[in-house]
């Protein structure tokens, strides 16, 4: 926790965006479950991850787990919750299964308009469909949305976290975040 901003700390070693740590899975691991408050673990390989991975990193820590992937099906967030994650990401539709374990992330400020607002969500800066950075901001996704809301994406250390941010989801910058907390 830094100030009143949980973190989520992100195991990830590469994306489908150009982004291959130089660091293993096992020593991303190690700070994500040193700093973090909920430990993310990929689930999508494009993500460098996969289900087996969730399920070690539950063998590993005590620690709440977030599944994070697409889960573009209501299976894949029933064998998120079985491989031991105690939170799934779910990006870009609502669902009927597990609302209260899923943190919903909406493509656009339209999408967030239609969550409730005691589900949780998260905004991602950056756009899954080309891996840029979105026109649409946090400022503007915590003015429509008044619950639960976490920042996710383009944080390198704390001076990165917005107003209004209940959470953090730090992942590229993982080791950077880490020094910054110092």
């Amino acid at each position: 926790m830094f100030k009143n901003t949980q973190i989520i700390a992100e195991v990830k070693t590469e994306s489908p965006f150009g982004f291959k740590s130089e660091k293993s899975w096992d020593d991303l691991f190690l700070v994500a479950n040193e700093i973090g408050d909920i430990i993310s673990i990929h689930t999508d390989p494009r993500w460098g991850g996969s289900f087996d991975l969730l399920k070690k990193a539950r063998s590993l820590t005590s620690k709440p787990i977030l599944a994070k992937g697409i889960h573009a099906t209501d299976e894949e967030i029933q064998r998120a919750i079985e491989c031991g994650a105690d939170y799934v990401l779910v990006v870009g539709r609502i669902f009927n299964i597990h609302l209260d374990k899923c943190l919903i992330e909406p493509l656009t400020l339209a999408e967030l308009k239609t969550i409730p607002d005691h589900l949780k969500v998260v905004w991602n800066s950056r756009d899954l469909k080309n891996g840029g950075i979105k026109s649409e901001t946090f400022e503007q996704a915590r003015q429509i949305f008044r619950g639960w809301l976490c920042q996710a994406s383009n944080i390198k250390n704390v001076s990165d976290i917005k107003d209004g941010a209940d959470a953090v989801l730090v992942g590229a910058n993982l080791f950077e975040f880490a020094e910054s907390l110092k």
